[in-house]
C-alpha cells in the first residue's frame, strides 16, 4: 500500500446517483462539456498514451483545449509509447504534465534484486514506485477537484461496475469516465471519422499498452481479450492508478 495516498472525505457537493443515471443516456462529449462546465481549470486528465488514448485526448481537447495532461513516466515505457505521445502532442497541441518515476531505472532493477530487465519478479512493487507514487505526486501537486480518465466498463471485470463519476479518497476528487459504455469498436469508429493515429504496436498484435517488460505487457492472440496481454499469468489485473481509494495497493 502506498503511504503517500489521500484519504480526502467526500464532500457530498455533487448528487452522484442523479448525475450517474442521466449520464447512461449521454454521448462521452456530453460528459466531459458538464465537467468541464463545472470544475472549469480544477478539471485535468490522465493518459497512458495507450492503444486507445487518442480518443479520449481528442475529446477531452475539443472541449477544453488547455486541460493539463497527466503522463506517468514509468522509466519503462516502450520507446513507440513516447513517439506516439509527442504525435498526439503536436496534432492536438496538448498540454501535457509528465510525472517521471524518481528512481533512476536500471539502479532500481538492481537495488530490487530484478535480475532480468525484459522480466519483473514482483510486479506490483514495480508499480507501485514507478507507477502509482509519480501519479500520487501528480496529483498533489495539481490538486484538481476532478479527472478525466479513459476506462471502459467491458474492457475488464474490474472495471465492469464503474460509475460515471466517483469521489476518489485516494486523490480527494472526484474521477469522470466518459468512456464508460463505448465498446471497443466504437473506439475504432470514433478514431477512423476523426482521422486519429494508432499506436504503433496496435499493429503487432499489442491491444493494451502498459510497461515494456513481457511480464507487464504482451501481444494478444486471436481470441483473446484485449487485455488478456497485460501481466499474463499472474493475477494482477490493474496497475492501480485508476484504483479510487488505497485499499489493495
Amino acid at each position: 500500500m502506498s503511504n503517500t495516498a489521500s484519504t480526502v472525505a467526500n464532500p457530498s457537493s455533487i448528487d452522484l446517483d442523479t448525475l450517474n443515471g442521466l449520464f447512461e443516456s449521454q454521448t462521452p462529449l456530453k460528459v466531459i462539456e458538464w465537467a468541464v462546465a463545472e470544475f472549469g481549470d480544477e478539471l485535468v486528465m490522465t493518459s497512458s498514451f495507450g492503444d486507445q488514448a487518442a480518443v479520449l485526448l481528442h475529446m477531452a481537447s475539443r472541449a477544453k483545449p488547455d486541460i493539463k495532461v497527466i503522463f506517468v513516466d514509468t522509466g519503462y515505457l516502450f520507446p513507440e509509447t513516447h513517439h506516439f505521445m509527442e504525435t498526439l502532442r503536436r496534432r492536438l497541441n496538448l498540454n501535457i504534465w509528465a510525472y517521471r518515476t524518481r528512481h533512476e531505472p536500471i539502479a532500481w532493477l538492481r537495488e530490487n534484486g530484478e535480475s532480468d530487465p525484459t522480466w519483473r519478479a514482483n510486479v506490483s512493487a514495480c508499480c507501485a514506485a514507478n507507477k502509482n507514487e509519480p501519479m500520487e505526486r501528480g496529483m498533489r501537486d495539481l490538486a484538481p477537484k476532478a479527472w478525466l480518465r479513459g476506462i471502459r466498463r467491458g474492457q475488464s471485470e474490474s472495471r465492469k461496475n464503474a460509475k460515471f463519476i466517483e469521489w476518489s479518497p485516494r486523490y480527494g476528487c472526484y474521477a469522470v469516465s466518459p468512456l464508460l459504455t463505448l465498446a471497443s469498436r466504437d473506439i475504432w469508429l470514433y478514431a477512423k471519422e476523426h482521422d486519429l493515429p494508432q499506436h504503433p504496436l496496435v499493429e503487432k498484435g499489442y491491444l493494451s499498452i502498459g510497461c515494456n517488460p513481457t511480464s507487464c505487457t504482451q501481444p494478444v492472440q486471436i481470441g483473446e481479450d484485449a487485455r488478456a496481454g497485460r501481466w499474463k499469468g499472474t493475477g494482477k489485473l490493474e496497475c492501480g492508478i485508476n484504483s479510487l481509494d488505497s485499499a489493495g495497493l
